[in-house]
């Protein structure tokens, strides 16, 4: 008998879910060009009068709602290249180590970026100190991550919840004042007094103990499946029509939902120290 050789390389069902992944890191870094033309245009502005001006006002808009589409659409792609590797059981630990690279560059460097061209660029010193925080912040949120994959004791998880706020759900964070500034085009939405402390807040959540749920653990009663599903296409619905309107509502959503996954965690810890037995995964509305 001829002996076996080792297989090498990565079996071929795991290239899609990585090929996945890869696009979500061009998508991220795309955005950041689109950020750089916006903020070049701009500075052509002060050069332009009359009809010309108008129509490079309207590029300049175009290039900075691309800009974070193409983070909204990195994030769309991370959502579902982990499902994809677990549906064609294509899971390695080279997926999984480059997963937390495209995450830590879509939604730490490149919203970073783009916040500092559109905004904290205006405030020395300090604005560039909040675009590092966003971007460091979400690595070490990234990189805490990593070193407890393969830990036993993780309260949070075992619970069914999530340790801080993940890095996409704190890219839109970040975002939040672009997503309002593109549909009300309120100048004070963009002043760096708002932005900078704004963006500092996003990236204390990324690395924070607070306990976020979890949507993969969340479970639906079966009395609402059928609201949950209305919703859905409600929201899909709003996304197409108006879709600057419902990133803001969906982010705004998300932050005041925080208190209510901090104290589903408080009660789901208060009940395992009492010996009162909890289900992992949480059965909550579709609404929280």
């Amino acid at each position: 008998r001829r002996p076996t050789r080792p297989r090498r390389g990565l079996p071929l069902r795991a290239v899609a879910p990585n090929a996945i992944t890869a696009l979500a890191l061009c998508s991220g870094l795309s955005g950041v060009q689109f950020a750089v033309k916006a903020r070049m245009m701009e500075n052509d502005l002060i050069l332009l009068r009359g009809p010309e001006l108008a129509a490079l006002s309207d590029r300049v808009a175009t290039h900075w709602q691309l800009a974070v589409a193409f983070v909204l659409i990195a994030g769309l792609l991370d959502g579902i290249d982990g499902r994809i590797a677990r549906l064609l059981h294509g899971e390695s630990r080279f997926g999984a180590e480059l997963d937390s690279l495209a995450d830590a560059i879509s939604f730490g460097v490149s919203p970073a970026l783009i916040l500092y061209l559109w905004s904290l660029s205006s405030l020395p010193r300090f604005g560039w100190m909040a675009a590092l925080m966003l971007a460091v912040f979400a690595a070490l949120r990234l990189a805490r991550f990593n070193a407890n994959i393969d830990a036993d004791d993780q309260p949070h998880k075992s619970a069914g919840f999530l340790t801080g706020v993940p890095a996409p759900a704190g890219a839109g964070l970040a975002l939040l004042p672009m997503f309002l500034w593109f549909w009300t085009e309120e100048p004070v939405l963009r002043s760096p007094y708002l932005v900078a402390p704004w963006a500092v807040l996003a990236a204390l959540l990324m690395v924070s103990s607070v306990a976020t749920w979890s949507w993969s653990s969340m479970r639906l009663r079966r009395n609402i499946r059928f609201e949950a599903i209305a919703l859905v296409v409600i929201v899909a619905a709003a996304a197409v029509t108006a879709p600057w309107h419902t990133v803001s509502a969906i982010s705004t959503a998300y932050l005041l939902a925080l208190p209510f996954s901090i104290a589903s965690y408080a009660r789901v810890k208060r009940l395992r120290a009492s010996g009162t037995p909890t289900s992992a995964a949480p059965s909550v509305p579709p609404s929280a």
